[in-house]
């Protein structure tokens, strides 16, 4: 019975029985069609007839290469050299087959239709009874059913990973990532979504003024210069990404400051050298991820000593840790999961290869713990683990090393990029499905392999949820105090010191293709991961009670192969035609293929370095085009018009979250410029002020104040405040305020004037107005304005003296030095 957790190891047994039910048979394989090959998705006797053994999956030639079965559809018999001869290039030993040996076909359908046969050899040409055809075509009719169960659970996996993707993007753009980050999302994201084209490149070729976040070209038809984006290969970062998204996210919902960095292990942009920079800048609150726990504990405890909580996640502390929590996945209870999968796929036992991103986070160290209690008291042996420091080219090196130096049965990649490396050595030594692996997290190459069958089962973390988590954590560590925040966290296991530090478990599931008993199946993993986030990002943000300031720390994955170089883009090239087009272009090598886009100079370029399929898209927002997505493949055909349609909904969305953050950008480019001609203004202003009422004393007990310009009921209050304080300081008798330079002296200007007099008033001062113009003297008098028993004077020299004369001074002239008081 199929329980959906391995298929390859259910059509081989499909073919086994088969092969068994048919006297003297010693041979029987199931092939299937896949685009427009056929390819052995089973075989079991081929050992004798091949110089060795028959690898599945492995290429039989092409489907249109003569009908599997006739025409009707119905069991077929065949002579077994010229089924041989067509069907398995390169057999050694056709002229030993038995004489007169035949192949039964039985055929294999889905959906109504043939897709493939389930072939045994018969020694002998003697007709097979009724009796035994029944078995056979019902072996065949159970691969028909695996194959279609599984894709069901493919297509709806497909299409739940789509919309992951979309999602992806749509964030990158909210939160302003680069295009590096769009790239990678996009291409990774295509080609987990589109196992069959096999995509081996995917670039981004924007407008040079669309990737500066300008306005689209006003000459489109001139030269124009295109940015290239290209990820050829590149770490497993969505694991950290999503665990940032989470991150962010609980720090807008719950309205504090939240800065979220990746630091290494060494160097300027460490994570030492990131947690002093908090310690020294006096965040409230620090969350890190160490890459070595022992190694960062010192900047922990300097943290805490300077009153700043620490919690970590996704790797915990070392024992007895400065650390007040550790946020993330019991692992040595995940390692665990991991083995007992790792058992049901392996019943009859076999050596088990391993491999951890690092010897010196504790987590991957765990998880293999964890695995080799699950499997022990089987015949399973785990071998010892490798480690690739976070280096997916010396992954791949080091499990391609262990599958060719040992004979390994099944591998576990502890950590998010061992799965992949796994799944790639498996596929390079032609052991795709034949060997057993189990995952850890789930990458978007975790997505593809678990699809095709390459990785069978993975154990997920919730990163999304220890972002969000950690931060929550860390919000009330800061925002209620230590002790009231700790005593609502997990209490410290039995016989633990009371202060060590506490352990939040966010969980794991275990994730296949399909539904088994043991897990659950990927696109319900998929959508459920989607709709929670959705979710949280849905609820309000909440208003902070004070200023909270805090750092998030996680793992920089390193960068490789990242391509970012300016070009000048050729109208007579493919990306040219897409733009100038406005639509999508497919150019397909098809031997013979003499068309005009055939001799496109980078066609030709690309057809020179293996690639069979192009395909050009244009990223259109409101009917301007941005750039173009091109796809290469090696294989002839790739792009069906069911492939291009689901191309150019991600292109779509692509183009629209360019154009919001174009748009975004310039609003933010605008609302700087803004903010500073807002301050120049400002500073202007203030200076204005000053210099418009200005406190000069001239005399003991006497100061003056020259009103210029005009005088509102703003510049009043300042007035005042200002005079008022200067007489309180310097004791003043008089103050004398000058209105020659004053714009109008009306009614509303004679009110603030009067005020600020009986203001100065209660503070025992006199006010003495100077500088009053005959034209503002007449027109005083025409508005019948009363300046009550305020003293005026016509200019600042008579007022000065009056104030003299108030304060017992008196003014002396002379020749040679103008007045001064005596």
């Amino acid at each position: 019975m199929s329980t959906g957790l391995d298929l390859v190891a259910a059509l081989h047994r499909i073919v086994q029985d088969a092969t068994d039910s048919v006297p003297g048979a010693r041979r029987g394989s199931l092939l299937i069609e896949d685009g427009d090959r056929l390819i052995y998705r089973a075989a079991v006797g081929f050992d004798g007839l091949l110089g060795g053994p028959l690898r599945v999956p492995s290429d039989a030639g092409p489907a249109g290469a003569g009908p599997l079965l006739d025409p009707a559809g119905g069991a077929q018999v065949v002579a077994a050299a010229a089924w041989y001869g067509a069907r398995l290039p390169g057999a050694a030993a056709l002229d030993r087959l038995p004489q007169g040996a035949v192949v039964l076909l039985a055929p294999v359908r889905m959906h109504g239709r043939s897709i493939g046969v389930l072939a045994v050899e018969q020694p002998a040409a003697d007709p097979l009874p009724d009796e035994r055809w029944g078995p056979l075509l019902a072996l065949a009719a159970s691969a028909s059913a695996a194959l279609e169960r599984r894709e069901l659970y493919d297509d709806t996996a497909r299409s739940a990973h789509e919309n992951r993707v979309l999602e992806e993007v749509l964030n990158a753009v909210s939160a302003q990532a680069s295009p590096h980050q769009l790239v990678e999302i996009i291409s990774i994201g295509i080609k987990s979504i589109q196992l069959r084209p096999q995509w081996s490149a995917v670039e981004l070729i924007l407008l040079e003024d669309a990737a500066r976040g300008g306005a689209p070209a006003s000459d489109p038809g001139g030269p124009r210069d295109v940015r290239v984006y290209r990820v050829p290969r590149r770490a497993p970062t969505s694991y950290w990404n999503n665990l940032r998204d989470g991150a962010l996210v609980a720090g807008r919902n719950l309205g504090v400051d939240l800065t979220f960095c990746f630091g290494g292990a060494g160097g300027e942009g460490s994570q030492g050298a990131l947690l002093d920079e908090g310690i020294r800048r006096g965040v409230h609150g620090i969350a890190v991820a160490p890459i070595d726990p022992a190694g960062l504990e010192p900047m922990i405890r300097r943290a805490r000593e300077a009153g700043i909580p620490v919690v970590t996640f996704d790797s915990p502390p070392v024992e007895g840790s400065g650390a007040l929590a550790y946020v993330g996945t019991d692992n040595v209870a995940a390692g665990r999961l991991a083995g007992e999968m790792m058992a049901r796929l392996l019943p009859n036992g076999g050596a088990v290869g391993a491999q951890i991103a690092s010897v010196r986070a504790p987590n991957g160290n765990e998880r293999v713990a964890g695995f080799r209690a699950a499997v022990a008291g089987t015949a399973i042996a785990v071998q010892p683990p490798s480690e690739n420091v976070y280096d997916t080219s010396l992954a791949l090196q080091l499990t391609l090393e262990a599958l060719r130096t040992g004979d390994l049965a099944g591998a576990f990649g502890a950590c998010a990029e061992n799965g992949p490396a796994w799944g790639a050595a498996a596929r390079t030594m032609g052991r795709e499905g034949d060997l057993k692996i189990v995952a850890f997290d789930l990458v978007p190459e975790t997505i593809a392999m678990l699809r095709e069958g390459t990785i069978h089962a993975t154990v997920v973390q919730r990163e999304y949820d220890m972002g969000y988590r950690a931060v929550e954590v860390l919000h009330d560590l800061v925002s209620r105090g230590v002790d009231e925040a700790l005593a609502e966290l997990p209490a410290p296991r039995r016989g633990e010191d009371p202060r060590a530090t506490r352990f939040i478990d966010t969980g794991a599931d275990v994730v296949t293709l399909e539904r088994t008993p043991w897990s659950r199946p990927l696109s319900e993993h998929l959508a459920l991961e989607t709709a929670r986030k959705t979710a949280n990002r849905r609820r309000g943000r909440a208003r902070a009670v004070r200023p909270i300031e805090l750092l998030a720390v996680g793992v920089d994955a390193k960068e490789e192969g990242f391509v970012e170089e300016s070009a000048r883009l050729a109208p007579d090239s493919l990306v040219g035609r897409v733009l100038s087009a406005g639509r999508s272009l497919i150019v397909d090598a098809v031997d013979g293929a003499e068309g005009e886009l055939h001799r496109l100079p980078d066609v030709v370029e690309a057809r020179r370095r293996g690639t069979l399929t192009l395909v050009g898209v244009p990223l259109l927002a409101r009917g301007v085009a941005l750039g173009v997505l091109v796809l290469c493949s090696e294989r002839r055909a790739a792009c069906s018009a069911e492939d291009l349609t689901q191309i150019e909904r991600i292109t779509d969305t692509l183009a629209v979250a360019l154009e919001n953050a174009q748009l975004l950008r310039r609003i933010t480019e605008r609302t700087d410029e803004l903010e500073h001609a807002n301050d120049r203004q400002a500073a202007l202003l203030g200076t204005i002020q000053e210099l418009s009422s200005p406190v000069v004393p001239i005399a003991r007990d006497i100061v003056v104040m020259p009103i210029i310009g005009a005088m509102d009921a703003q510049r009043t209050g300042r007035f005042l405040e200002s005079m008022l304080r200067e007489i309180a300081e310097r004791r003043a008798s008089v103050v004398l305020i000058d209105v020659t330079g004053m714009a109008v002296v009306d009614a509303v200007a004679a009110d603030h004037l009067m005020a600020a007099a009986r203001a100065a008033r209660l503070l025992g001062a006199e006010v003495v107005l100077v500088g009053i113009t005959p034209a503002a003297a007449q027109l005083m008098v025409q508005q019948g304005l009363d300046l009550g028993c305020v003293v005026t004077r016509s200019t600042l020299e008579l007022g000065f003296a009056y104030a003299l004369s108030q304060t017992g001074g008196r003014v002396v002239y002379s020749r040679s030095s103008g007045a001064r008081r005596s």
